[in-house]
Parts: structure tokens; sequence; C-alpha cells
């Protein structure tokens, strides 16, 4: 496939990136300014509360400290679907980097099968030419004994034939080294060096990853290829080494 198709087939997966994203920052900050208001109701509950605590009846209280209580719990209900958010944000923006990483893979495979195509496709019309090269250079050593024979003859019509057969310059030009032509190098993917490292092989990231639930975990990310996984386990995963450490606790 060629690159103007790679580039373009990515540029439509990634056409309503931008709004999606937008969407779902609209709703984290709707989100956050629902969780201000409870803030503040809260606030005001807890005031009241203080203010009236020797006047108030023990039903009153009771109300009171349960409408504080379902404030929090709005509270927290809005805090979790602000990280659902935020982690369908990330897994939204990681999927087309680890396509985006697939297709420059794809692509400098592509160029790589290209210039070995080229190359043996050069070597045979190498092969080509030089053995015309030798037939002709065969047929010029046997036209050059026939007119040195020729000239021991002396007789006229040898002149003739002599000067008829040097005539032509078709045997003189070289032609062994027409076909040398290869193509340049493909350079390499440049690599940012600034970029962070992941996983037990210290690579940077691409294709499938995972993360080790751990919080305190030092690599935290991992591909799935280098801990043996091919598909997304279910439940809590721990990385190899603090597997080891939960292990020995």
């Amino acid at each position: 496939m060629a690159a103007g198709m790679y580039l373009e087939h990515y540029l439509d997966s990634i056409e309503n990136l931008p709004f999606e994203l937008q969407r779902n920052f609209n709703l984290m900050r709707d989100l956050d300014q629902r969780t201000e208001d409870l803030k503040g109701q809260i606030d005001s509950l807890a005031k009241e509360y203080t203010a009236n605590a020797r006047t108030l009846s023990s039903e009153q209280k009771l109300s009171i400290l349960r409408q504080i209580q379902q404030s929090y719990s709005k509270c927290k209900e809005f805090g979790d679907d602000k990280v659902q958010l935020a982690m369908q944000t990330y897994e939204m923006v990681d999927k087309h980097i680890r396509r985006l990483d697939t297709d420059l893979a794809r692509f400098e495979a592509d160029l790589k099968e290209k210039q070995i195509e080229s190359t043996d496709y050069d070597s045979t019309s190498s092969k080509g030419k030089k053995g015309d090269s030798r037939q002709k250079e065969k047929k010029t050593a046997k036209t050059r004994s026939k007119v040195k024979s020729s000239d021991e003859d002396g007789s006229p019509k040898s002149a003739q034939k002599k000067v008829k057969l040097l005539q032509p310059g078709e045997f003189n030009s070289p032609s062994a080294n027409f076909g040398n032509v290869h193509p340049s190098d493909v350079l390499d993917m440049p690599v940012d060096p600034n970029e962070p490292t992941y996983c037990l092989c210290h690579q940077v990231s691409y294709g499938e990853m995972i993360g080790c639930d751990n919080t305190d975990c030092s690599i935290e990310w991992f591909h799935f290829a280098c801990v043996g996984l091919t598909t997304k386990p279910r439940g809590k995963w721990y990385c190899p080494r603090c597997s080891q450490d939960r292990k020995r606790k």
C-alpha cells in the first residue's frame, strides 16, 4: 500500500476524534459543576445543623444528616462517572496511537519488501546484460581473427573485407556495467530519545498494552507479548515482579 493510502485511511479514522474528545470534556466539566453545587448545599446544611443543633428536634437533625449523606453519595457518583469518562477518553486516544504504530510498521515492511524485489530485479538484469556482453565479446574476437587472416593474405578482396569489418563500432561499446543502478537504502524510522520506555523489555509504547494494578509498580505498563497475554484478563492483573512480591508477603 502506498504512503498516501496509509495517510488517507488514518486521517479518515481520526476525523471524528476531536468532536468525541470535546464531548467527553464537556461532560466532565458538567460533572465538576454539579459536584461544586452539591458541595455548596452540603456546606449550607452543615452550617444550619451546627447553628441550630440545640433547638432542632431529633427528627429534624436526622433529616438534615440524611440530606448531607445523600449529597455526598451524589458527589461520589459524579466522581466515578468522571473517572470513567477520563478512562474512556484515554483509551480512545490510545487506540488511534496503536493504529498509527501498526500502520507505520506495515509501511516500513512494505518499503523493505519493495527494496528486496528491486534488488533482485537489478541483479537478474545485470546478469542478463553481462551474458549479452560476453556473447558480443565472443563475436568481436571471431571478427578480429577473420580480419587478421585477411591481412596475412594481402589480396584486394581481403583488404576490402577488412575495411568493411572495422567500420562498425558496436563491438567496442562497454555494456558490462549497464543495469548496475541500485535503489536508495530505506531509512529507519526515527525514534524520539525523550520518549518514555515501558515493560520488561524497556521499549517504547506499541501494540496492545496492559497496566499493572499495583499502584507502587515501578514499570506500570507492559506489552501483551512480553507478559504472555493475548487478550485482556478479567479482574485485577499484576505484573510478574509484583506477583512475586505479593507471594513473598
